[in-house]
């Protein structure tokens, strides 16, 4: 697909458009989902506007929320940049790593991937038990050249708990089931964050009750779905001398 239609879908995604390499990348990303599309079951959508809006709107809303752009900055103070110094400014220093993610469910790679192509700086696992998907998700950090990507075909269930600072689920089938499990991932100041249609939101409240959810966040173009960020709450320390 064209990158310039890709940046007109994506408009009401996003506050400021993605970067031409970006732009490239998720017409690269749809061509391959098109592809295995057609041998395994990634996702129902065919219609590659809608894939744009539906998967790749939704997924780089969220990423905008979990990871705001920072404004540019420098280290050179602006009345100094026309002075003809005898010293140098050193430059600002590219940041570490912001973020470890883990994507529970990744699938076709929603919202996972999309997030790292807004984040290029987050360590991201993409979580996938079913072989053939997460063979799909290896020839797709192929194909965009994607580094520090982990792919662990396995259940979530089997990994060390404690381990990110965010977990993303979209589009998992029993979800109270699947909360708990995310929930274990996370680092005790990690966030939650769930891409979920608004009727679901009642009963992830009571499945995480000891969570502090942020306000829900609507998804545009959409009636229902939602962005829904928590965080564990501190525990209470119990017991303990006087």
């Amino acid at each position: 697909m064209n990158a310039d239609h890709i940046a007109a879908l994506l408009e009401p995604f996003l506050e400021d458009p993605l970067s031409e390499s970006q732009l490239n990348q998720i017409s690269i990303y749809i061509d391959l989902l098109q592809r295995w599309n057609a041998r395994i079951n990634l996702t129902a959508i065919r219609n590659e506007e809608e894939i744009v809006t539906r998967h790749f709107g939704e997924s780089l809303f969220a990423a905008r929320h979990l990871f705001p752009p920072c404004p540019e900055s420098s280290s050179v103070p602006p009345a100094l940049k026309d002075l003809d110094l005898d010293f140098e400014v050193p430059e600002a220093q590219s940041p570490k790593a912001e973020a470890r993610l883990a994507d529970l469910g990744s699938g076709a790679g929603f919202p996972g991937v999309p997030i790292r192509l807004w984040a290029p700086n987050i360590a991201l696992t993409l979580i996938e038990s079913n072989q053939k998907k997460a063979t799909f998700l290896r020839e797709l950090t192929r194909a965009l050249t994607l580094t520090d990507i982990d792919i662990q075909n396995a259940r979530a269930e089997t990994l060390p708990p404690s381990t990110f600072d965010v977990v993303t689920l979209r589009a998992v089938e029993r979800l109270p089931k699947v909360l708990p499990v995310a929930a274990n991932l996370l680092s005790p100041t990690g966030r939650l964050a769930l891409l979920i249609s608004s009727s679901q939101l009642e009963s992830t409240l009571s499945t995480l009750p000891n969570f502090s959810w942020d306000h829900p966040i609507p998804i545009p173009q959409s009636q229902s779905r939602i962005i829904l960020v928590g965080s564990p709450e501190p525990r209470t320390p119990t017991g303990g001398m006087d």
